[in-house]
């Protein structure tokens, strides 16, 4: 006897897959966040640590700009689990105009750093700003790939392939921006406790 598998039986394994194969990414991009973690608190042992640097403001306000992103996407699921298309739209284009806000946060603290006579790579870089070039911009570019499918999920909405019975796209990028969101915090009480 053959079974046959039914279109709501396809639609929930091929979701659970895509989930499994993300929660693989994220795991792998923890562990690598942790051995880079686990380098900087041995680094900080050496005579030429600085002691006394201080993060930039804008790594503070980025921080709270990355969080809304984080609400924002959820609403715009909530949204489409509710069928709501517009809304969906709108906080999904907030998503992105936040995250591109956050990108640009960044940029302005490495401008800080620089200003306030800190350098990160030639004679005049310390191990100290190093890892936190190192730790920041691995971190953005794993952003990046956020932002690409967000901007996918975003150009798919406009083709209105999301409704409530169709919001696996979304559900990824949601479980992704949200790791990334988690990450950024993680890294950023890091860096502020343990300088």
């Amino acid at each position: 006897m053959e079974m046959t598998m039914t279109t709501e039986e396809h639609k929930s394994r091929t979701a659970r897959s895509y989930k499994l194969l993300l929660l693989f990414a994220m795991i792998s991009m923890v562990m690598m966040f942790a051995g880079l973690t686990s380098a900087f608190v041995v680094s900080k042992s050496r005579a030429d640590w600085l002691k006394d640097f201080q993060l930039p403001t804008a790594f503070y306000f980025s921080t709270i700009v990355i969080i809304g992103c984080s609400v924002t996407f959820h609403l715009a699921k909530k949204a489409i689990q509710k069928d709501n298309q517009s809304a969906t739209t709108a906080f999904l284009l907030g998503t992105l105009a936040l995250g591109v806000l956050f990108v640009i946060l960044q940029f302005v603290g490495f401008g800080q750093i620089v200003a306030n006579g800190y350098y990160f790579t030639g004679a005049e870089s310390s191990i100290t700003t190093t890892f936190l070039y190192i730790v920041t911009v691995v971190h953005l570019i794993h952003l990046a790939g956020g932002l690409i499918s967000l901007l996918i999920i975003i150009f798919n909405q406009f083709k209105h392939k999301y409704n409530s019975s169709q919001i696996l796209g979304i559900e990824l990028g949601a479980m992704y921006w949200h790791f990334l969101d988690l990450l950024w915090v993680y890294l950023f009480l890091f860096l502020f406790f343990f300088k």
